[in-house]
C-alpha cells in the first residue's frame, strides 16, 4: 500500500474501480459539494498509483497554486472566456497513450441542477468512454464502477447519467447542495 493508500485507510475511507481498467477516458464525478470532493478524488486515483487531469475555474491557477495545480495534472477553464475547451482537451487525448481526464459535471459546489454536458463531447470527439464515479461521505467510500459510451444525444446521455447519479444524492457531503433536477420530475 502506498502513501496515498495509508492515508485513505487510516481516516477509515476505500475506494473501489469496478470496472475493467480503460487507458484513456473522462471521469465524471458526483455529487460535488465540497472542495474536500477534490482531495478525496486525488487520494484515491494516487493510491492506485494512478493519475488524472482535472477540469478547474481558472481562477484557482494563481501563483503558486496555479503551478502545482497544473503539475498535479490541471487543466484551467475559463468561464469569461469562450474558448474552445472541448477541442484541447481532445488535443491532450490524441497526445497521450494514457489519459484521465476527471470533471464534475455540476461545474460549481453550489447546488445546480443544470449540468453542463462539455464533457459528453469531449469524450465523444476523442473517441473515449466516460466512467461514472460517485464520493460517498456516508460510507467513506468513493467508487468508479460504470463505464458510459456517449451518443449523439447529448441530451438523452445527460439524462441516463443523471438517473445514475440521482441514487447517490444523499452521498454527498453537504447533500442539500447536490441537485440532478430529477426531484421534480420524481415528484408527481
Amino acid at each position: 500500500m502506498n502513501l496515498w493508500g495509508k492515508i485513505l485507510h487510516r481516516r477509515g475511507w476505500t475506494f473501489t474501480i469496478a470496472h475493467p481498467e480503460v487507458e484513456k477516458c473522462v471521469i465524471c464525478v458526483a455529487p460535488h459539494t465540497s472542495n474536500w470532493d477534490f482531495i478525496m478524488g486525488e487520494l484515491c486515483i494516487r493510491s492506485v498509483g494512478r493519475t488524472a487531469s482535472f477540469l478547474m475555474k481558472d481562477t484557482w491557477f494563481f501563483f503558486p497554486l496555479g503551478w502545482l495545480l497544473r503539475r498535479m495534472g490541471g487543466i484551467p477553464v475559463s468561464r469569461k472566456k469562450h474558448t474552445n475547451v472541448t477541442a484541447g482537451v481532445v488535443a491532450e487525448f490524441e497526445r497521450n497513450v494514457h489519459l484521465w481526464v476527471a470533471v464534475t459535471p455540476e461545474g460549481t459546489r453550489s447546488r445546480n441542477e443544470h449540468w453542463h454536458k462539455g464533457f459528453l463531447h469531449i469524450a465523444r470527439d476523442a473517441g473515449v468512454p466516460v466512467v461514472l464515479a460517485y464520493i460517498d461521505y456516508r460510507r467513506r467510500h468513493v467508487c468508479i464502477d460504470r463505464v458510459f459510451t456517449p451518443t449523439d444525444d447529448p441530451d438523452t446521455d445527460m439524462l441516463a447519467i443523471k438517473r445514475y447519479f440521482h441514487d447517490h444524492r444523499d452521498a454527498a457531503r453537504y447533500p442539500d447542495k447536490f441537485a440532478t433536477g430529477l426531484e421534480i420530475v420524481t415528484a408527481d
